[in-house]
């Protein structure tokens, strides 16, 4: 039986790295969990972002018979996002298909392909924990790329300043509850007429901690149930019909000199959940020859032969593109502490 030839089989066509990329295990990650984003794919590499305001007013009284009030003409407005490209390579070298390559073996694409799969898996949570950077970056209104530089200032570009609420959690008779109402209003006047159908605190560390350990938020778990004072209420927990969890999340950095926090210490971020949702990730289609103009998947993987053509090595090459946004950034509440 001659030997196959693993690298121009059909285990190395981009559908099928890309399928087997897709199907690998999901490892679960806080704000993808919560499905605060709603997803899509798109053909094109942006994204149009249409904004045209509702208008609330009194009529004044006029004369019957007579002309009304005039209402003028109110232009909307389009702005274009781009979306990201997140690319990642690996190489399978020949050396490593070397030993699996015996005459006569049937079983030995099996173990190519286990080898494929096994080196997706190493790159696949790569991909995963950026999405989820791009998304809690864009909660807080500020998309940053991996080095920490400012891709898009979603304030800027919608010409809005972020709303702020503090917490005197250093003084003991701060009416905790009120003060979320407070920062819930302030969400609400930016929605108008948007549909709230929950609330959501992500928290660090410091901030969650400075509010479950406050003379009124710890009187009120006394009167929950047995099995939440048994929890870890780090995971969830209701207060002010807003449900607070502490976010835990970090990133190496580049140049490895430590990990970038996701959530900045001593914060949080009050989230309306809203129908339709402000949230939104749309992504591109890969950059590759059948894939432009096609609905953006998640993730894309290819295989490259060598370019020098002694057939060495074949490059796996990984991509995602894409676009993580805060249609209204203005709603989310930034919450300190002092």
């Amino acid at each position: 039986m001659p030997l196959l030839d693993v690298f121009n089989s059909d285990a190395w066509k981009w559908d099928t790295l890309t399928a087997s990329f897709i199907k690998r295990p999901y490892q679960p990650m806080r704000i993808g969990q919560l499905r605060l984003f709603q997803e899509a794919g798109v053909r094109t590499t942006f994204v149009d972002v249409d904004e045209k305001d509702g208008r609330l007013s009194l009529i004044q009284t006029t004369p019957r018979g007579g002309p009304g009030s005039v209402l003028g003409a109110r232009k909307g407005k389009t702005r274009q996002f781009k979306c990201y490209h997140l690319e990642r390579d690996s190489h399978v070298y020949a050396d490593e298909v070397q030993n699996v390559r015996a005459f006569g073996s049937e079983t030995e694409m099996q173990q190519l392909e286990a080898l494929v799969n096994e080196r997706l898996d190493e790159i696949r949570p790569m991909h995963e924990v950026t999405l989820e950077y791009h998304r809690i970056n864009a909660i807080q209104g500020t998309l940053l790329d991996a080095d920490g530089s400012t891709l898009l200032n979603l304030f800027t570009e919608f010409g809005v300043s972020q709303q702020t609420h503090d917490f005197a959690f250093s003084n003991a008779a701060t009416e905790v509850r009120n003060e979320i109402v407070a920062a819930k209003r302030k969400a609400e006047d930016e929605l108008g007429g948007t549909v709230i159908t929950g609330w959501r605190g992500i928290c660090s560390a410091g901030w969650f901690d400075s509010f479950i350990a406050h003379a009124k938020v710890a009187e009120s778990l006394k009167y929950q149930e047995s099995v939440v004072l048994r929890t870890d209420v780090r995971t969830g927990y209701e207060y002010g019909g807003v449900i607070w969890e502490e976010y835990r999340g970090s990133v190496p950095k580049p140049d490895g000199s430590g990990s970038a926090a996701f959530i900045p210490a001593n914060v949080a971020f009050l989230i309306p959940e809203s129908t339709p949702a402000i949230f939104i990730t749309r992504f591109a289609p890969a950059d590759y020859e059948d894939t432009v103009n096609t609905l953006g998947l998640p993730l894309y993987a290819k295989q490259v032969p060598d370019p020098s053509g002694l057939n060495k090595f074949r490059l796996i090459n990984t991509q995602s593109n894409p676009l993580c946004l805060c249609l209204r950034p203005r709603a989310v509440i930034k919450l300190t502490k002092s």
